[in-house]
């Protein structure tokens, strides 16, 4: 029965193309999922990646910034000490130019009643041209004569009985004029105080 042979070698051939498909989709079913695995693990390791490059990138930025601010602080520093070392240069040359001006002071004191017209204005032309320069570098003078004696400006060289009440505590006269330069003392004001 030829019929029949082909028949069964049919079904036979069927039921083996049957558990061939099913054996496939097993092992395809089995190959998805090592692959989803796979792909679960690489995304795992990419993320973790990621991570540590996002760490490290942050990192960096807070170091940058700290730098920044740092070199920024030093900038500052270096730009204030430089701004000192000037106002302390100049302020030692203001110093060194005070007994010059306490000089002009006597003189035009002593030329105050001669008859030298002349000697009398070019002593207070100097005075003048001097005092104003170094008015624009800072100096001041500071005033003391008939002003409340104050510690933070003036020094007592001297106390002097005062003949009215109200001259108590009062400066009643300049033995050497201060200064300030820049609002601080320069020179504090030499004075008598009334007792």
């Amino acid at each position: 029965m030829p019929g029949q042979e082909q028949s069964g070698e049919c079904g036979h051939d069927r039921q083996n193309m049957h558990n061939m498909n099913t054996e496939e989709k097993q092992e395809n079913h089995g190959n998805g999922q090592q692959a989803e695995t796979g792909k679960k693990k690489k995304d795992n390791g990419l993320k973790k990646q990621l991570d540590i490059l996002n760490d490290k990138l942050a990192k960096e930025h807070d170091d940058y910034l700290r730098l920044m601010a740092e070199f920024e602080t030093f900038r500052r520093r270096s730009a204030e000490e430089r701004l000192n070392m000037v106002a302390t240069a100049s302020a030692d040359t203001i110093k060194g130019l005070l007994p010059v001006l306490d000089d002009c002071e006597r003189a035009m004191q002593m030329l105050a009643n001669s008859a030298d017209e002349a000697a009398r204005e070019g002593t207070g032309l100097i005075y003048t041209k001097l005092m104003d320069y170094l008015k624009t570098r800072g100096l001041a003078v500071i005033e003391a004569k008939g002003k409340k004696f104050d510690t933070d400006f003036h020094e007592a060289v001297t106390q002097f009985p005062a003949s009215k009440e109200e001259d108590k505590g009062m400066v009643i006269d300049v033995v050497q004029t201060g200064y300030t330069l820049n609002g601080k003392v320069l020179r504090y004001a030499k004075v008598v105080v009334g007792a």
